[in-house]
């Protein structure tokens, strides 16, 4: 499982680490019941704390995404993808209607608005 964290962004290691493996779980990468690496060899891997490894799974476990069985390691949990991926249409619609009050306040055109959208998703 390759994970990158920046240490520079701002954002904490640990919500880093939960970021991705959020993803890699809802993108399907990693499936139902696939084993995640054990709290110290990922802290090893990524040359972090074991104890901010250890609050990203259980931030991921607290959300639903893992579940953990003990003396045997933490496992991906079934997800219902659809409800995921309506859950997080939903906060899209909510801040897209924040930044479209946010252009209509400051005079911006719905192409400039556009042209400032498709930048913004070409350059990540």
């Amino acid at each position: 499982m390759l994970l990158f964290i920046d240490s520079k962004s701002g954002v904490p290691i640990y919500d880093q680490i939960y970021t991705q493996i959020r993803q890699l779980i809802v993108n399907g990468t990693l499936h139902e019941d696939e084993m995640l690496p054990s709290i110290r060899s990922l802290a090893k891997e990524l040359r972090i704390s074991v104890i901010t490894t250890k609050r990203a799974y259980e931030e991921l476990e607290k959300d639903g995404f893992v579940y953990t069985v003990p003396a045997k390691g933490c496992f991906v949990a079934h997800q219902n993808v659809e409800q995921i991926r309506e859950d997080m249409l939903r906060k899209i619609e909510e801040h897209l209607a924040e930044i479209v009050g946010l252009a209509k306040s400051c005079g911006l055109t719905k192409e400039e608005l556009t042209a400032m959208l498709t930048m913004e998703m070409e350059e990540s």
